[in-house]
């Protein structure tokens, strides 16, 4: 069975807390993207991000695209913290591919930080303060 291609927009990007993860899962960094602009960020106790698709203001989230084996990501997703799920996230460039996602539910009362663009740059700014 093919690989499949997986985004990330949080922890488990590059250098990050689980990080680990994908690559205990054999997965392997294709390349920095973004969204389309119709997502937006929330920081969820400071400790990760949780993305959600929305149809207005929204805007493009950094993130980073991996090739994953198909076992490797039920391995993934079962690490993810409570209420992460994945699901289709749509490329600037048009390309839709799997991704971690938020549930709605875990947003609630959370700092949105879609203003910054992507969880590193929220680190960036929050590191700053």
């Amino acid at each position: 069975m093919a690989n499949v291609r997986l985004v990330v927009n949080g922890t488990l990007m590059r250098g990050l807390e689980l990080n680990g993860n994908l690559l205990t899962a054999g997965a392997q960094f294709v390349r920095e993207a973004t969204t389309e602009p119709y997502y937006r960020l929330w920081s969820i106790g400071d400790r990760h991000p949780a993305m959600l698709k929305v149809k207005e203001g929204g805007r493009a989230i950094a993130l980073e695209v991996w090739d994953v084996p198909p076992d490797g990501l039920v391995q993934i997703l079962l690490r993810e913290p409570p209420g992460l799920c994945i699901g289709r996230v749509r490329l600037a460039d048009g390309e839709e591919v799997l991704g971690v996602l938020g549930e709605p539910f875990l947003c609630e009362g959370e700092r949105e930080i879609t203003e910054y663009g992507g969880w590193r740059a929220y680190c960036d700014h929050a590191a700053a303060r």
